[in-house]
């Protein structure tokens, strides 16, 4: 057995041997460590020397690149400069031209002017002299004379003025068509509103307010299915308890107030309901439309019209004229029409046919583009009726020409219905009093004998005393009345004015 202490020193060598070595070992890592970092870092500052110089180089070639672009730049400029230095220098000299000129010129206008001057100082002691021996040898001052010169030309002028007035209306009636146009197409645009607000809208009363919004609908889908279904453009606005239906055809109007109406009273509002509603209205209006016309052409006394022309005269039953049912009117001139007829012994059927179809075309003259004269007169050819029927109605605006003698009793007949006392919208006491301040204007004027107020208003017969009042005077005084009617009366359409001139000499033989 060994011995302990031995054993003991053997096993304090052994670790302190294999402590040396890994102190060994490990200053080798440590050194090998070592030697890898350098040679990283020698690697690092190789690369970034490198990129130094790269960079270096990058900005050296970045800065010649400035150099350059500042040095084109700068010849750019310099080569600008010197081309606005040259203009400037050519405009410098044309100036300095321009001066010159004008100069001369002055020079030149100076010297005119005083020779200007002095001619028109001659003329001036020439016509003292002219005038004093004028004054010599008429017997007249100049005062005198010029005061009897001013009363010639006065009067040659306003008998001038009198002679372009009558040819500026000569060629104002052969234009006067188009001219017409062009007026009513501007009255229109200027008075559209104020006027068709009235003929063009129909108002609905609502039981209460709340309505307005069960007819608006959920985010309105209520009111945009009634405007599609029925054409006409519903208006709810801060008005207590109305609704205003709009538009340009009066039957849809009707449609559209019946419509709201049953909607009303049944409660039940949505886009379903409304088309159903709508089509019903529809049917109860083309029922009313159709018995209208038949009624209106029993009362005329026109048995067999075609189907077609039964309801258009029906449509007439929802239009106006100037506050006129149409119908009405229409019915009215057919009688009328037939009276004027038998007393002549003219067609009595072809004019009362006429009277009762003449505003036929009105019923859509808001579809067919043209007159209301020339769309019922298409409609009557279309279904064959007679020569004098379409001619009857084509011609009661005279904007075609009579071609039968039917023809001017329906356009008689026409105006007698329009223009009675009360027929359209107006009293009989301001149609009188329209009358009397027609010839009390009429009257006011110097040289006019008597006047008179004819064609229920629209026309002033004015008889002047001859040996007061010549000819052209005439032509002056009948444009003064004109302008002092338009300055003071309020009237429908418009008035005629005429001035009559007679001269009559009577001798007897005994």
């Amino acid at each position: 057995m060994e011995n302990p202490v031995v054993a003991a020193v053997a096993l304090v060598v052994a670790i302190v041997g294999g402590l040396a070595l890994g102190f060994v070992a490990r200053g080798v890592v440590a050194a090998q460590a070592v030697r890898g970092a350098q040679d990283k870092a020698g690697r690092i500052v190789a690369e970034a020397r490198t990129q130094q110089k790269d960079l270096i180089l990058e900005a050296k070639d970045e800065k010649l690149r400035f150099q350059r672009e500042a040095e084109d730049e700068a010849r750019a400029k310099r080569a600008e400069l010197s081309g606005l230095e040259r203009r400037l220098l050519t405009r410098d000299e044309q100036l300095d031209q321009r001066t010159d000129m004008l100069e001369q010129r002055d020079r030149k206008l100076l010297e005119k002017e005083r020779d200007f001057d002095r001619t028109r100082e001659e003329l001036a002691a020439s016509r003292t002299e002219q005038i004093a021996a004028l004054e010599r040898v008429s017997g007249m001052s100049a005062e005198d004379a010029k005061a009897v010169i001013l009363d010639t030309v006065r009067a040659e002028a306003e008998n001038d003025a009198v002679r372009l007035a009558r040819s500026i209306e000569r060629k104002a009636r052969d234009e006067a068509q188009d001219k017409a146009r062009e007026v009513i197409v501007t009255a229109i645009q200027r008075v559209a509103a104020d006027h068709t607000a009235e003929h063009t809208v129909s108002v609905v009363h609502l039981p209460s307010d709340e309505m307005k919004g069960r007819i608006i609908g959920r985010e309105g889908r209520n009111i945009r299915a009634l405007e599609q279904a029925t054409g006409v453009d519903l208006i709810i606005d801060d008005t207590p308890e109305t609704v205003i239906l709009s538009g340009f055809d009066p039957v849809r109007r009707e449609i559209a107030r019946i419509a709201l109406t049953k909607l009303m009273a049944d409660g039940r509002i949505h886009p379903g309901r409304i088309e159903e509603v709508v089509a019903k209205a529809r049917a109860e209006v083309d029922l009313v439309i159709r018995q209208a016309g038949e009624a209106a052409a029993y009362d005329a006394g026109v048995p067999g019209l075609p189907s077609e022309i039964t309801r258009l005269l029906g449509r007439l039953k929802y239009r106006t004229s100037y506050g006129q049912n149409v119908l009405n009117h229409v019915i009215e001139t057919s009688r009328l029409a037939a009276i004027i007829a038998a007393e002549l012994g003219a067609d009595v059927l072809a004019a009362k046919t006429g009277g009762l179809l003449h505003d036929m075309g009105k019923a859509i003259d808001h579809e067919v583009e043209g007159p209301h004269a020339a769309i019922g007169a298409q409609v009557a050819q279309r279904h064959n009726l007679s020569f004098k029927v379409v001619n009857a109605i084509a011609a009661h605006h005279q904007e075609v020409e009579y071609a039968c003698v039917e023809a001017p009793i329906v356009q008689a007949a026409d105006a007698i219905s329009a223009s009675r006392p009360g027929a359209r919208g107006e009293s009989v006491e301001l149609y009188l009093k329209r009358l009397e301040d027609l010839q009390a204007i009429a009257g006011s004027f110097a040289g006019v004998d008597r006047s008179f107020a004819v064609q229920a208003g629209r026309e002033v017969r004015i008889l002047v005393r001859p040996e007061e009042i010549d000819d052209l005077s005439a032509s002056r005084l009948a444009r003064d009345i004109v302008k002092k009617i338009e300055e003071s009366l309020t009237y429908p359409g418009q008035i005629k004015v005429t001035v009559i001139r007679e001269t009559r000499s009577v001798e007897y033989a005994k």
